[in-house]
């Protein structure tokens, strides 16, 4: 286990960015069922891992995992390599453009996406798309994720 970092995550949570790890990533939905948020090939996708189901993500594939209430998933992720570079991406919701992305070299990654999402938050200029002009959300708006849990 030295060489891989483990995590039991629950929900809720939901944020815009989309994180982007060199190595693969594996996911097990214990509890409730979760979804993925994915780019894939440049089509955006939302994968739905339900309880007692497994997923491995590819290295660099931009996701963005949204957690229910009351669920629990485990996630398996390799110790980064000395030269590796972890990313956080902040699409346009209207055109698709990638409106700002943060890259850094993964310690602590609760620690160290919560200054990226906070510096992304704070700015307007980060968050404003140089393609069409529109404001990228820093949290999600209400109602706009179905919980798979409630289908």
């Amino acid at each position: 286990m030295a060489n891989n970092c483990h995590q039991i995550v629950g929900g809720p949570n939901a944020r815009t960015d989309y994180h982007i790890n060199q190595t693969p990533e594996w996911f097990y939905q214990y509890k409730g069922a979760m979804m993925l948020k994915v780019v894939d090939e440049g089509e955006f996708r939302d994968i739905i891992i339900r309880e007692g189901d497994m997923f491995l993500l590819p290295g660099n594939t931009p996701h963005n995992p949204v957690r229910f209430a009351n669920t629990v998933g485990v996630v398996l992720e390799q110790r980064r390599p000395k030269d590796s570079l972890d990313r956080m991406r902040w699409y346009c919701g209207d055109c698709g453009e990638i409106v700002h992305e943060a890259a850094f070299h993964c310690t602590d990654l609760g620690t160290q996406i919560k200054v990226a999402v906070q510096d992304f938050k704070s700015s307007e200029d980060k968050r404003t798309c140089s393609k069409c002009g529109t404001m990228a959300d820093a949290a999600p708006k209400p109602g706009t994720i179905q919980d798979p849990n409630l289908a």
